[in-house]
């Protein structure tokens, strides 16, 4: 209830500030003063030609809302540029299943004469809705594009400050005018905008979802539609048919003809495209639950489960995603059975970290061997003991996801046990960084961070430097990633020392972010992996470090 209360009075605060100020009221303040406390700036939505040439075009735009703010989506209204309220169709699409079961977001038809290629109208809650208009199906909607798919002929894009305060992605905020990170994503687009057609990899690390996440820090309806065309070029290669196991793998990618690879398997997506754009014409549950059982069937590996022997293949990218995808098809369908699969990942994950099997001890990590992550045969004694930093990454995402969920209170200390780890384990100290062996890209500067590519509370800095110069030249093309781990511990620690380092470490990777960096398109799937998960941190840095052990200790989560 506190807060629903508090939400409630942001809103009202916000709508009372636009009502009592004459900037917001349009060229005519006399005629719109009594529809104007209904139009507000934050609510805007901006229809935008999509794809083909009609004037008149049907819109169908996702409206995400935070828990406790909308019970009964016979309460929204969409309203023109005047405030008047116009005939509109509206139907609740996602529940807030991990919180008090309001609705999360919602799907409003209407209809736009695109004269140029936008129109503005604006959405409004609290009051009955008058004009009803008779719903279509998404996918009637849709028209021909490129690579054979059909899209939307209008998509519509909302504020960020909307976006953000609806938790749709976690908790967010809008990326602020020349923000070096913003800037940095902005910059890569412009070589990731294109649909790679002739790059199954650049689909790794979940490229729709990148692109989503994008949008709702910015409201740029280029993300948007790059997201939108993504989504629908992904989800036309999801297999439908047959099991879901090897070597059948339905549920599983095609386009790189390997449908049993579940590292590609993704509903992160789904749940974001039905929320941002109501498009529910790619998916049913059968299909869900098709993708799901792959990943618990382990694909063509072997079934994921705890860490048991020191002999165990393991790498922290497939336990991240295989995490991640858990929550997104909880926070999707509110089935219980994704609930319970969360449940039994946090516990390996936590005993790995706690109990490792090679008896060396808790350092941190989800330590595991170096020969076996890169597929290589078992010899112990050849073998260096340790963790890959940016690959960890993947995992402490999946583990920020599900503590939003479950509020699980085993995962703040592994996160800051991770990030502790990170600091002094992880980063490739200054001293070692000479003309030999400076395994940094250039453009990052001489203040530029660099992850070990396998880091090791065990190994010398002999062998380390060995898989550095075999393999890790210029891994600071991770570091962006990076961030999220230091973020999300320093979001946790309690320890002022630790929380200090934290936020030292936080500074430097500013550098990161240089857009001369940004420029490298090599690989096309650096664009995944540097952004997927990494636009939370500027709300985190944003939190009193600590904070969040205060949250998991009773207070309501983000």
């Amino acid at each position: 209830m506190a807060r629903r209360s508090m939400l409630m009075a942001w809103f009202a605060t916000v709508m009372l500030l636009i009502g009592t100020n004459p900037a917001y009221a349009g060229g005519h303040p006399a005629a719109s003063r009594a529809a104007s406390a209904d139009v507000v700036p934050e609510q805007r939505i901006v229809a935008h030609r999509n794809a083909g040439k009609d004037a008149d075009v049907p819109v169908s735009v996702g409206i995400p809302f935070p828990p406790g703010v909308l019970r009964d989506p016979r309460l929204l209204r969409i309203l023109d540029e005047k405030g008047e309220e116009v005939p509109a169709a509206v139907r609740t699409t996602l529940l807030w299943y991990a919180k008090d079961g309001s609705v999360r977001a919602v799907r409003a038809q209407f209809h736009a004469h695109l004269d140029g290629d936008t129109q503005t109208f604006y959405f409004a809650f609290g009051k009955p809705r008058q004009r009803d208009l008779p719903g279509w199906s998404y996918a009637s909607g849709l028209v021909p594009d490129v690579q054979g798919m059909k899209v939307a002929a209008a998509l519509a894009t909302l504020s960020p400050a909307w976006l953000c305060q609806s938790r749709v992605a976690g908790p967010q905020v809008p990326a602020s005018p020349n923000e070096p990170y913003a800037n940095y994503v902005a910059t890569q687009f412009q070589w990731a905008r294109p649909l790679p057609v002739d790059d199954s990899t650049a689909w790794l690390f979940d490229r729709p979802s990148t692109l989503f996440k994008a949008y709702v820090r910015t409201g740029r309806f280029d993300y948007l539609q790059a997201a939108d065309l993504s989504y629908h070029f992904y989800m036309k290669h999801i297999r439908r048919d047959g099991l879901a196991m090897s070597p059948f793998c339905a549920g599983g990618w095609t386009y790189n003809d390997k449908p049993c690879d579940v590292k590609y398997v993704y509903v992160e997506p789904i749940l974001l495209a039905l929320a941002l754009t109501g498009d529910d014409s790619e998916h049913d549950l059968q299909t869900v639950d098709k993708m799901m059982t792959l990943w618990e069937n382990g694909g063509w590996g072997n079934r994921p489960g705890p860490y048991t022997s020191p002999s165990q293949h393991f790498t922290e990218r497939m336990t991240g995603l295989g995490l991640l995808e858990t929550v997104s098809a909880y926070e999707l369908t509110g089935d219980r059975r994704y609930l319970l699969r969360i449940d039994d990942r946090i516990g390996w994950l936590y005993e790995h970290q706690r109990n490792n099997p090679d008896g060396l001890g808790n350092d941190g990590s989800w330590r595991n061997s170096w020969r076996l992550h890169e597929d290589d045969s078992w010899d112990p004694s050849k073998d260096v003991r340790g963790n890959s930093p940016w690959m960890s990454e993947n995992i402490v995402d999946g583990l920020w996801h599900a503590w939003l969920v479950t509020g699980d209170a085993r995962i703040p200390s592994m996160i800051t046990a991770f990030g502790r780890y990170l600091e002094q384990y992880g980063w490739i100290k200054p001293d070692l960084l000479h003309y030999e062996h400076d395994w940094r890209n250039p453009c990052s500067g001489p203040d530029g961070q660099i992850a070990w590519y396998w880091s090791s509370s065990h190994a010398d800095v002999k062998a380390l430097s060995h898989i550095e110069d075999s393999d890790g030249w210029y891994s600071d093309a991770h570091t962006v990633e990076l961030a999220l781990p230091v973020a999300a511990a320093y979001y946790f620690e309690q320890d002022p020392k630790q929380s200090a380092a934290l936020k030292h470490r936080l500074d430097a990777l500013q550098s990161s972010y240089n857009v001369e960096c940004a420029k490298s398109a090599d690989p096309l799937r650096r664009f995944n992996w540097n952004n997927r998960g990494t636009g939370v941190v500027a709300w985190l840095i944003r939190q009193p470090p600590g904070s969040g052990a205060a949250v998991s200790s009773g207070s309501a989560r983000p």
